[in-house]
């Protein structure tokens, strides 16, 4: 009796027919858009003219003069969103520029708003603003002690007050990046008692003590002028970690949850997007960016191809919000 084929017996061949072109758009599963990505933009008090930043090439340091153009190039590629980075006139123990009504990120925010249409978020550490580049007010004397920390509680109120100067200024949404324990808690307080109870924060949520910032160090001029940052990032092997300091974010009321490093941590992103309904965001960082220009400066890569496959393989495991160098490029070439 003849066999009759069995339903599915050929089903070895069925991905290599939805591979063709024409249908293989149609089923694929993930896509990137220029509305996903963050610009991030440094503006400089201390210069009256664009400052290239060497280890991260297309990228400059902006004066405040001329923030507003800076962003108006990033809307005309499609991006809508921007992250303000400041580096300030001087710095001093305490960051007091971080907070201060004239402070860089906070005239270049009123700037920005006024002239443009641009969705504006601003980063809210002191790391940028301290004399020893630290994310808060260290205790005792480097000098006497070398592998000072951070004080937490004194430092949280500096970040809530550098916060709700943002939102005075008109910043759309405040990104926390110090990874000091309470501080969104502090902040969504700080902003609810300044009558900002409906401006979000997109917390750096799970952040890792890596090795790829360092060309970011360079741009913002925010390296520790002494020890490291270990004693409140968190460590490159946990994940299991990583889940306790997310629901510690949400419950303290974050927006957002954002994931940085991207590319070495996909797993994290992934964790974090199975476990909570909140946005994910994923900060693919200045090393990420760098190492591929490099590649690519020597032919050994294909920059605008492995700009676009990064991007895609952080939406692909749960980014819905990536910040990246890359976006005007990518979104340019969408």
């Amino acid at each position: 009796m003849e066999q009759i084929p069995r339903p599915g017996r050929d089903d070895a061949r069925r991905p290599r027919r939805l591979r063709a072109d024409g249908v293989r758009s149609l089923v694929s599963e993930t896509s990137l858009d220029a509305t996903d990505l963050i610009a991030p933009v440094f503006v400089d008090a201390t210069t009256d003219e664009r400052v290239p930043i060497e280890s991260m090439p297309g990228h400059e340091r902006v004066p405040v003069d001329d923030a507003v153009a800076r962003v108006e190039e990033v809307l005309e590629t499609g991006v809508e969103a921007v992250m303000v980075f400041g580096i300030p006139e001087f710095k001093d123990s305490r960051g007091t520029r971080a907070y201060a009504e004239n402070g860089v990120v906070q005239r270049a925010v009123r700037e920005i708003t006024a002239e443009t249409d641009a969705y504006v978020i601003t980063d809210v550490c002191l790391c940028e603003y301290t004399d020893h580049g630290h994310c808060g007010v260290v205790e005792g004397d480097a000098d006497e002690d070398p592998h000072l920390t951070v004080r937490n509680d004194e430092s949280v109120e500096l970040l809530a007050e550098t916060a709700v100067s943002h939102a005075e200024a008109g910043a759309d949404m405040v990104a926390p990046s110090a990874s000091l324990d309470g501080m969104v808690g502090a902040i969504r307080d700080g902003l609810d008692d300044a009558g900002f109870r409906n401006l979000p924060i997109m917390s750096y949520a799970a952040k890792y003590e890596s090795a790829f910032y360092g060309p970011f160090r360079d741009a913002a001029d925010g390296a520790p002028a002494f020890g490291d940052r270990r004693h409140y990032q968190m460590d490159p092997a946990n994940s299991r970690e990583a889940r306790r300091e997310v629901d510690l974010d949400v419950t303290e009321g974050a927006d957002v949850l954002m994931v940085k490093p991207a590319l070495p941590y996909l797993d994290v992103v992934a964790d974090v997007r199975r476990e909570h309904d909140h946005p994910v965001a994923a900060y693919n960082v200045s090393g990420e960016y760098a190492m591929l220009h490099a590649a690519a400066e020597n032919g050994w890569l294909d920059l605008d191809a492995v700009a676009h496959e990064s991007l895609l393989s952080i939406k692909r495991a749960g980014a819905d919000l990536i910040l990246t160098y890359f976006a005007e490029d990518v979104a340019e070439s969408l």
